[in-house]
């Protein structure tokens, strides 16, 4: 019994653990910084929202900022405007599965489907299909990892916790002008609806970003698309 329970504790961590450390650690397999770009990357994750991401498309309106969207297809198929607004300002559309629900409990051919289904949406409303795509909390299975050719995946190398309130705008900016550097992938949120979220933590991140964007643009950073960075 020892032993096959050992033997599937290591199946397990071929099947789970080996993709996310490709991925997440060394950025095989999936972009998570672009080094020697001298570019960076905003990225925003679980929305549409129909509170916190017009907010957002508003700042980066103002900013002149071009930034990347991974949507939950549920939501896309929910708040339609949203997903035209993001294309018709310019942003670059990715998926974020069609539920906020980890890879690694999902079967390989259920999430295949979702995903299908999540580029319809975007497609149908954009009229472009979406390769771009970030798994939820950046976790991939051996088989994604394997089979997925066709999407380019993203993972991230700056993250400021925005998914909490605790801390306020405060840590929001802090992190993030602590960390930033040439090339980096960032990652935040526009929808604070899924697991161990503070469904206010979005307005931290926008209040954030009013003081980040300046300050950036003061250091000559350039903030684009992923297809740009």
């Amino acid at each position: 019994m020892v032993k096959i329970m050992m033997i599937v504790l290591v199946l397990l961590a071929l099947y789970w653990l080996v993709p996310y450390v490709f991925t997440a650690v060394f950025g095989i397999g999936a972009l998570k910084r672009k080094a020697y770009s001298e570019k960076i990357a905003f990225t925003f994750d679980d929305g549409p929202n129909p509170i916190y991401t017009p907010q957002l498309l508003d700042l980066l309106k103002i900013n002149k900022i071009k930034a990347t969207f991974f949507v939950v297809g549920s939501k896309a198929e929910k708040y339609p405007e949203l997903i035209a607004r993001m294309h018709n300002e310019g942003h670059l559309i990715g998926m974020h599965n069609y539920v906020h629900q980890s890879n690694w409990v999902m079967a390989p051919w259920t999430l295949r489907r979702h995903l299908s289904k999540t580029a319809s949406i975007i497609e149908n409303i954009t009229g472009e299909r979406p390769v771009y795509y970030r798994p939820p909390w950046g976790l991939l299975t051996l088989l994604d990892f394997l089979l997925m050719k066709k999407y380019k995946i993203i993972h991230w190398s700056v993250m400021a916790e925005d998914w909490s309130s605790t801390g306020g705008s405060e840590k929001v900016k802090k992190r993030l002008l602590g960390n930033i550097k040439r090339g980096d992938v960032i990652l935040l949120h526009d929808c604070g609806e899924t697991p161990g979220a503070d469904e206010d933590a979005p307005m931290n991140t926008i209040h954030a970003l009013k003081v980040v964007f300046k300050e950036l643009s003061s250091r000559g950073m350039s903030c684009v698309r992923m297809d740009e960075l």
